[in-house]
């Protein structure tokens, strides 16, 4: 996964919108989509929630200690 796609995956963890990915990263709401799109596919889900979950089970958006 790309550093971006982790980014992106970081925000939808803590519960943003995709516009509101494109807002924090100045990105379009079209390239949150297809990073959104990618990730999924890496992940092997087709939900935000899913990928939420497989985000923690792998330590993807969890507090840095």
């Amino acid at each position: 996964m790309t550093k971006r796609e982790v980014q992106v995956l970081q925000l939808l963890v803590e519960g943003l919108s995709n516009p509101e990915i494109a807002a924090r990263l100045v990105l379009s709401r079209r390239t949150v989509d297809a990073h959104l799109r990618s990730i999924f596919d890496k992940l092997g889900v087709s939900t935000r929630t899913a990928a939420a979950l497989r985000a923690h089970e792998l330590g993807i958006g969890l507090p840095q200690s």
